[in-house]
């Protein structure tokens, strides 16, 4: 029998990426060759330089994740959440995407995205104090 140590992982084992890259080439044999990740990460600054917004997203297996979208209260509704995803889309599409998912509290946005074409798929009732975390996704 095999015996194991469990460790934290390392800055360097983190830095190299060779977990990563170990679990990349196990899945070129179900689905071949695809392009490591790539981030899409974006910034939106008012005329003073303040960050008013930004998304943090990456694509992975053709698909665009979305990790954050966040708009300041300041700027809300005036348009800049949606110019954050559809350039993240356009983004996504120049690196092979053919589809973008996200999760979102249901304090969040789930109703915005569902305005820009993005449909639940899925969803972890009671999640966080009564709250639901939905999980969505849409054709690009």
């Amino acid at each position: 029998m095999t015996a194991w140590t469990i460790i934290e992982a390392t800055q360097e084992e983190v830095r190299s990426g060779e977990l990563g890259r170990r679990l990349r080439y196990f899945n070129y044999g179900f689905v071949g060759e695809y392009p490591e990740s790539q981030p899409v990460w974006l910034s939106a600054r008012d005329e003073e330089g303040r960050m008013v917004g930004g998304l943090r997203g990456y694509v992975f297996l053709y698909w665009l994740h979305i990790d954050v979208l966040w708009v300041d209260e300041e700027v809300r509704a005036t348009g800049l959440g949606s110019k954050l995803l559809e350039q993240a889309e356009a983004k996504a599409k120049t690196l092979g995407a053919r589809s973008a998912k996200l999760d979102t509290f249901e304090w969040q946005a789930p109703d915005f995205y569902a305005r820009r074409g993005y449909h639940e798929f899925g969803r972890i009732d009671n999640h966080t104090n009564g709250f639901y975390l939905a999980f969505m996704m849409k054709k690009l």
